[in-house]
């Protein structure tokens, strides 16, 4: 991991500059309490709580906070891959969700595609692009599976 990964990941690991940061970038982020649980080159987890701010009126989880969940994992994996190789933009380009159980308590999202990531990210050439689907898995205590998203990102390496 280079430095300016080993950066990355200890300011997304870090609760009061994660915080702070999605205040600013992400506010979203911030209201439903998300927390980085774990961040390397291989895998992404965060949980999200089961509280006032991410319930809907039916006593589970807000399919949108879900869904930012999900999200999360997978794009601090693509920032993680693209630390200090370049510049780089990236967007989401499709984007499928299944819904599997009620989401009515803690549930932790994980992305474990950072390797296949790397790859892409390292083959690509100035305004090169690459895409990549990469699945975020929700789950709760008991480790049954609640949501799953499919989140297709595009890649652009500039000048």
């Amino acid at each position: 991991m280079n430095q300016e990964a080993k950066s990355y990941q200890r300011k997304m690991t870090n609760p009061f500059i994660f915080w702070w940061a999605m205040f600013f970038k992400l506010p979203s982020a911030v209201f439903w309490r998300l927390r980085i649980t774990e961040l390397n080159l291989q895998r992404c987890s965060l949980s999200i709580p089961f509280f006032w701010r991410s319930q809907n009126p039916f006593k589970s989880i807000y399919f949108a906070a879900l869904a930012g969940a999900g999200e999360l994992t997978t794009g601090a994996l693509c920032q993680i891959a693209m630390a200090g190789k370049g510049k780089f933009s990236m967007l989401v380009v499709d984007f499928k969700a299944e819904f599997l159980k009620k989401a009515n308590e803690k549930i932790i999202f994980t992305c474990e595609q950072g390797t296949e990531l790397t790859q892409v990210i390292d083959q690509m050439e100035i305004n090169d692009t690459g895409k990549l689907t990469m699945i975020s898995t929700g789950t709760n205590q008991s480790g049954e599976i609640v949501a799953r998203f499919y989140i297709t990102w595009s890649f652009k390496r500039k000048a």
